[in-house]
């Protein structure tokens, strides 16, 4: 298929993974008379469910990669482990956004890191660990007190095992099966908070209103907007949110995570950054006009960015594993949206569904549904 932009309504966006947030997109570019269609190596995920059509095929088919590719107008993904080798090949035959180069530096934390170093965005210090002998040297260099990340397929807390000390730290490497990693120095933060930002092809961009992330065993729970940030503070971290993507020459939705330090030395440390929608910015489906799934289908679609307003203060709520069952209690309560994602299978830990809690603009907000 010979893509045009911007893609008419008519026409197919297509998308790597079947999760969740393939779903919300799925939803989001029904809304703008767009059509989807999946590509997912897993039958009855919770995007196919509402997907125009779906593709079950490995990542590797290049044979069904190329199928999907005629018959899309642009591809984009919902997570960012897809295989860079799988959005490589697509892209030279339909447009992938954001680049597969996003991909490649999100996909390993110590290319991320790098990424952003160089791009003079604050982080956590860091040092690269591939084997014992730098086990030992990123201990010294960090002082000590380590948090060894997985260098890859780490997420909601997976693949990252704690170092309060150096006699601690070859148990947190074999915590995490001797894979290459990244030791970063523990920091003491006051809060987590993330920016949600558009950027589109020709360079504008749009900032969602800082949240403030609550974690529990290290998954997301929680969600709150606004972050009760200072003006300044919530400008910096907007300011590296765009600075970020346009690094990156990005397109579509970026999330930055971002601790918040306080003491001698305050400012913003970036944690992680995902090229894709993300968690903390679910609110935006019922606090704002243009959600963060509805602007990412715009952005990599060619269309213009909507507006980012919010409308109303927010608290969403992940539900997890068996939280799920009280999804009649949370539909009764007043003022609050529930979305249940179409996954069989009750995990504890898993994400289900959310809930979000709307709140008039003047109300102060900081607990949960």
């Amino acid at each position: 298929m010979t893509a045009s932009f911007p893609v008419a309504p008519g026409g197919t966006l297509g998308v790597l993974g079947g999760g969740q947030l393939g779903r919300m997109l799925a939803c989001a570019a029904a809304r703008l008379g767009l059509k989807t269609h999946i590509y997912c190596p897993d039958e009855d995920r919770p995007a196919g469910q509402v997907a125009a059509r779906e593709t079950v095929a490995p990542y590797n088919d290049e044979t069904a990669l190329a199928r999907f590719a005629d018959v899309v107008d642009v591809v984009t993904f919902e997570f960012e482990n897809v295989p860079a080798a799988a959005a490589r090949f697509l892209d030279a035959r339909v447009p992938v956004r954001p680049a597969p180069t996003a991909l490649e530096v999100t996909q390993d934390r110590s290319a991320e890191k790098t990424f952003l170093r160089d791009a003079g965005i604050a982080t956590t210090p860091f040092v690269t660990v591939d084997e014992s002998t730098d086990l030992a040297v990123a201990v010294a260099a960090l002082g000590g007190r380590t948090v060894l990340k997985t260098r890859r397929w780490g997420y909601d807390g997976k693949g990252q095992a704690l170092a309060l000390t150096p006699a601690e730290a070859a148990a947190a490497w074999a915590a995490i099966d001797h894979q290459p990693a990244i030791a970063e120095a523990f920091v003491d933060f006051s809060c987590e908070v993330s920016v949600i930002v558009a950027r589109a092809a020709d360079g504008t961009t749009a900032c969602y209103d800082g949240v403030r992330n609550v974690h529990e065993g290290h998954i997301l729970a929680r969600s709150i907007v606004p972050a009760g940030l200072p003006p300044d503070t919530e400008t910096a971290a907007r300011a590296i949110a765009e600075t970020i993507a346009r690094r990156l020459d990005y397109v579509g939705v970026l999330a930055v995570e971002m601790f918040v330090v306080s003491g001698p030395e305050p400012g913003l440390l970036v944690n992680e950054i995902a090229p894709r929608v993300h968690n903390s910015g679910h609110w935006t489906l019922d606090a704002c006009a243009v959600s963060q799934f509805e602007q990412h289908v715009r952005a990599v679609c060619g269309w213009p960015l909507g507006s980012p307003l919010r409308y109303a203060n927010a608290v969403m709520e992940n539900l997890l594993g068996s939280a799920v069952a009280d999804w009649a209690a949370l539909a009764a309560q007043p003022n609050t949206a529930v979305h249940i994602y179409g996954k069989h299978a009750v995990k504890s830990g898993r994400k289900m569904g959310h809930a979000t809690r709307l709140f008039p603009l003047d109300t102060r907000v900081d607990g949960q549904i």
